[in-house]
Protein backbone atom coordinates (compact mmCIF):
# COMPACT_ATOMS: atom_id res chain seq x y z
CA UNK A 1 0.00 0.00 0.00
CA UNK A 2 1.35 3.40 -0.86
CA UNK A 3 0.72 6.54 1.31
CA UNK A 4 -0.88 9.28 -0.46
CA UNK A 5 1.20 12.03 -1.54
CA UNK A 6 2.08 14.54 0.95
CA UNK A 7 0.35 18.52 0.89
CA UNK A 8 2.61 21.33 0.95
CA UNK A 9 0.54 22.22 4.03
CA UNK A 10 0.97 19.25 6.70
CA UNK A 11 4.86 18.43 7.31
CA UNK A 12 5.72 14.40 6.89
CA UNK A 13 6.19 14.02 10.86
CA UNK A 14 2.48 15.14 11.43
CA UNK A 15 1.15 13.02 8.74
CA UNK A 16 2.77 10.07 10.21
CA UNK A 17 0.21 10.45 13.66
CA UNK A 18 -2.73 10.37 10.65
CA UNK A 19 -1.73 7.71 8.74
CA UNK A 20 0.22 4.65 9.61
CA UNK A 21 2.84 3.56 7.41
CA UNK A 22 2.78 0.05 6.18
CA UNK A 23 5.35 -2.72 7.62
CA UNK A 24 8.76 -2.69 6.02
CA UNK A 25 12.55 -3.70 7.18
CA UNK A 26 13.60 -0.49 9.41
CA UNK A 27 16.00 8.13 7.75
CA UNK A 28 14.26 4.21 8.29
CA UNK A 29 17.28 2.08 7.89
CA UNK A 30 20.45 3.36 6.42
CA UNK A 31 23.44 4.02 8.22
CA UNK A 32 24.56 7.09 10.55
CA UNK A 33 26.45 9.97 8.97
CA UNK A 34 29.71 10.83 9.78
CA UNK A 35 29.87 13.86 7.56
CA UNK A 36 27.01 16.73 6.63
CA UNK A 37 28.30 20.08 7.60
CA UNK A 38 25.87 21.64 5.61
CA UNK A 39 22.47 19.75 7.05
CA UNK A 40 20.19 21.71 9.66
CA UNK A 41 17.46 20.91 11.54
CA UNK A 42 14.50 22.15 12.13
CA UNK A 43 12.65 22.09 15.47
CA UNK A 44 9.14 23.73 16.07
CA UNK A 45 8.69 24.53 19.94
CA UNK A 46 11.76 22.73 21.12
CA UNK A 47 10.58 19.37 18.94
CA UNK A 48 12.49 18.32 16.02
CA UNK A 49 10.00 18.81 13.07
CA UNK A 50 12.00 18.50 9.87
CA UNK A 51 15.47 19.11 7.78
CA UNK A 52 17.03 21.31 6.09
CA UNK A 53 20.42 22.51 4.15
CA UNK A 54 22.64 25.81 4.94
CA UNK A 55 23.17 27.25 1.20
CA UNK A 56 25.07 29.82 2.79
CA UNK A 57 26.32 31.90 6.06
CA UNK A 58 22.90 33.19 5.85
CA UNK A 59 20.07 30.86 3.87
CA UNK A 60 18.83 27.54 4.44
CA UNK A 61 16.29 25.84 2.18
CA UNK A 62 14.25 23.54 3.26
CA UNK A 63 10.30 21.77 2.06
CA UNK A 64 7.30 24.35 2.26
CA UNK A 65 5.42 21.68 4.01
CA UNK A 66 7.16 22.31 6.70
CA UNK A 67 5.80 26.06 7.52
CA UNK A 68 2.47 25.55 8.06
CA UNK A 69 -0.13 23.74 10.61
CA UNK A 70 -3.25 22.91 9.63
CA UNK A 71 -3.38 25.22 6.65
CA UNK A 72 -1.67 27.76 8.41
CA UNK A 73 1.86 29.65 8.63
CA UNK A 74 3.71 28.54 11.84
CA UNK A 75 5.18 31.58 13.20
CA UNK A 76 8.92 32.46 13.20
CA UNK A 77 8.93 33.01 16.72
CA UNK A 78 8.40 28.91 17.13
CA UNK A 79 11.21 27.93 14.60
CA UNK A 80 14.80 27.42 15.69
CA UNK A 81 17.42 25.32 13.32
CA UNK A 82 20.15 23.50 15.02
CA UNK A 83 23.47 24.08 12.92
CA UNK A 84 26.94 22.55 13.07
CA UNK A 85 26.68 19.42 14.40
CA UNK A 86 25.91 15.45 13.34
CA UNK A 87 24.31 15.39 16.93
CA UNK A 88 21.03 18.12 16.93
CA UNK A 89 21.43 18.35 20.76
CA UNK A 90 25.00 19.83 20.31
CA UNK A 91 24.31 22.10 17.62
CA UNK A 92 24.04 26.00 17.57
CA UNK A 93 20.38 27.19 17.73
CA UNK A 94 19.72 30.22 15.18
CA UNK A 95 16.46 31.65 14.52
CA UNK A 96 14.87 32.85 11.23
CA UNK A 97 14.95 36.67 10.42
CA UNK A 98 11.16 37.69 10.69
CA UNK A 99 9.40 38.06 7.82
CA UNK A 100 12.33 36.58 5.50
CA UNK A 101 11.21 33.55 4.10
CA UNK A 102 10.32 32.70 0.65
CA UNK A 103 8.59 29.85 -0.76
CA UNK A 104 9.14 28.63 -4.72
CA UNK A 105 6.12 29.33 -6.71
CA UNK A 106 6.17 25.94 -8.13
CA UNK A 107 8.08 23.32 -5.73
CA UNK A 108 8.06 22.37 -2.60
CA UNK A 109 10.96 24.86 -1.49
CA UNK A 110 11.49 27.23 0.88
CA UNK A 111 14.77 29.96 1.83
CA UNK A 112 14.94 31.21 4.98
CA UNK A 113 17.06 33.73 5.91
CA UNK A 114 19.14 33.71 9.45
CA UNK A 115 21.96 35.14 11.54
CA UNK A 116 24.91 34.55 10.22
CA UNK A 117 26.02 30.80 11.00
CA UNK A 118 29.33 29.08 11.66
CA UNK A 119 28.94 26.13 8.47
CA UNK A 120 30.24 25.09 5.32
CA UNK A 121 26.94 25.64 2.76
CA UNK A 122 26.45 23.39 0.12
CA UNK A 123 27.26 23.98 -3.47
CA UNK A 124 24.46 24.09 -5.84
CA UNK A 125 24.39 22.19 -9.25
CA UNK A 126 24.76 23.37 -12.63
CA UNK A 127 21.73 23.32 -14.94
CA UNK A 128 21.62 19.86 -15.58
CA UNK A 129 19.20 17.21 -14.49
CA UNK A 130 19.56 14.61 -12.28
CA UNK A 131 20.21 11.24 -14.32
CA UNK A 132 17.90 8.24 -14.06
CA UNK A 133 20.04 5.31 -12.56
CA UNK A 134 22.14 7.98 -10.30
CA UNK A 135 23.19 7.29 -7.28
CA UNK A 136 22.29 10.15 -4.64
CA UNK A 137 22.09 10.46 -0.58
CA UNK A 138 19.51 11.48 1.64
CA UNK A 139 20.26 13.12 4.74
CA UNK A 140 18.07 13.88 7.95
CA UNK A 141 17.27 13.27 11.85
CA UNK A 142 14.02 12.05 10.81
CA UNK A 143 12.13 9.03 12.10
CA UNK A 144 13.80 5.84 12.44
CA UNK A 145 10.54 3.68 12.86
CA UNK A 146 6.97 2.92 11.16
CA UNK A 147 4.04 3.96 13.05
CA UNK A 148 4.11 6.94 15.47
CA UNK A 149 7.45 8.63 13.63
CA UNK A 150 7.36 11.45 15.98
CA UNK A 151 8.45 8.71 19.31
CA UNK A 152 11.35 7.60 16.95
CA UNK A 153 12.92 10.82 15.88
CA UNK A 154 16.64 10.47 15.73
CA UNK A 155 19.36 12.96 17.92
CA UNK A 156 22.17 12.06 15.18
CA UNK A 157 22.30 12.44 11.34
CA UNK A 158 21.16 9.50 9.15
CA UNK A 159 21.65 8.66 5.48
CA UNK A 160 20.12 6.39 3.02
CA UNK A 161 21.30 5.92 -0.44
CA UNK A 162 19.17 5.79 -3.45
CA UNK A 163 18.80 5.77 -7.13
CA UNK A 164 17.35 8.28 -9.16
CA UNK A 165 14.36 6.56 -11.33
CA UNK A 166 12.35 7.17 -14.27
CA UNK A 167 9.04 8.74 -13.40
CA UNK A 168 7.10 6.82 -15.84
CA UNK A 169 8.37 3.85 -13.53
CA UNK A 170 5.32 2.36 -12.38
CA UNK A 171 7.12 2.60 -8.92
CA UNK A 172 7.27 6.27 -9.22
CA UNK A 173 3.29 6.94 -9.45
CA UNK A 174 2.75 10.24 -7.46
CA UNK A 175 6.31 10.66 -6.53
CA UNK A 176 7.58 11.75 -10.02
CA UNK A 177 7.21 14.52 -12.42
CA UNK A 178 6.97 18.36 -12.83
CA UNK A 179 9.26 19.46 -10.33
CA UNK A 180 10.11 16.51 -8.86
CA UNK A 181 12.19 13.36 -9.21
CA UNK A 182 11.81 9.93 -8.15
CA UNK A 183 14.06 8.05 -6.14
CA UNK A 184 14.22 4.24 -5.69
CA UNK A 185 15.64 2.97 -2.24
CA UNK A 186 19.30 1.13 -2.37
CA UNK A 187 20.02 1.25 1.17
CA UNK A 188 17.30 3.34 3.45
CA UNK A 189 14.60 5.11 2.77
CA UNK A 190 13.28 8.83 4.69
CA UNK A 191 10.61 9.62 6.73
CA UNK A 192 9.29 12.12 8.98
CA UNK A 193 10.96 14.70 10.01
CA UNK A 194 13.63 14.12 6.85
CA UNK A 195 11.43 16.77 5.10
CA UNK A 196 13.08 19.29 3.15
CA UNK A 197 16.49 17.79 3.70
CA UNK A 198 19.45 17.33 1.52
CA UNK A 199 19.46 15.51 -1.47
CA UNK A 200 23.50 15.26 -2.29
CA UNK A 201 25.47 13.73 -5.26
CA UNK A 202 28.17 11.45 -4.20
CA UNK A 203 31.59 10.75 -5.26
CA UNK A 204 32.93 14.35 -6.59
CA UNK A 205 29.78 15.79 -6.31
CA UNK A 206 29.20 15.00 -2.22
CA UNK A 207 28.76 18.26 -1.54
CA UNK A 208 26.32 18.99 -4.20
CA UNK A 209 22.53 19.84 -3.49
CA UNK A 210 20.22 17.96 -6.22
CA UNK A 211 17.74 17.95 -4.66
CA UNK A 212 14.86 19.00 -1.54
CA UNK A 213 13.23 16.08 -0.27
CA UNK A 214 9.45 15.84 0.15
CA UNK A 215 7.71 12.72 0.63
CA UNK A 216 8.00 8.87 0.36
CA UNK A 217 6.49 5.72 0.87
CA UNK A 218 8.28 4.81 4.45
CA UNK A 219 9.41 1.53 2.02
CA UNK A 220 11.07 1.70 -1.22
CA UNK A 221 10.23 4.91 -2.76
CA UNK A 222 10.84 8.62 -2.29
CA UNK A 223 10.01 12.20 -4.11
CA UNK A 224 12.44 15.29 -4.03
CA UNK A 225 12.27 18.88 -5.47
CA UNK A 226 15.07 19.38 -7.95
CA UNK A 227 17.10 21.86 -7.57
CA UNK A 228 18.46 22.36 -10.80
CA UNK A 229 14.89 23.72 -12.27
CA UNK A 230 14.85 26.50 -9.36
CA UNK A 231 18.47 28.02 -9.41
CA UNK A 232 16.98 30.80 -11.18
CA UNK A 233 14.65 31.82 -8.41
CA UNK A 234 17.51 30.50 -5.48
CA UNK A 235 19.84 32.72 -6.71
CA UNK A 236 17.30 35.80 -7.07
CA UNK A 237 16.24 35.26 -3.40
CA UNK A 238 20.12 34.53 -1.71
CA UNK A 239 21.54 37.02 -4.07
CA UNK A 240 24.45 34.52 -5.57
Amino acid sequence: MKLPRLTFLLPLVALATLVPAPAASAVIGGSVSTRGPWAVRMLVDGKGECTGTALSREWIIGASHCFFEQAQDIADARIEFRVGSLDQRRGTAVHPVPGSRQGSPVADMMLIKVPPMTVTPAKLPGAEPVRPGQTVRQYGWGATCQGDENSCQSDVLKQSDLRVTKSEDPRCEGFGGGTDFCLTSISGIPAGGDSGGPIMGTGAAADTLVGVFDTSDRESVAGAGEVSQQLAWIRKVIGS
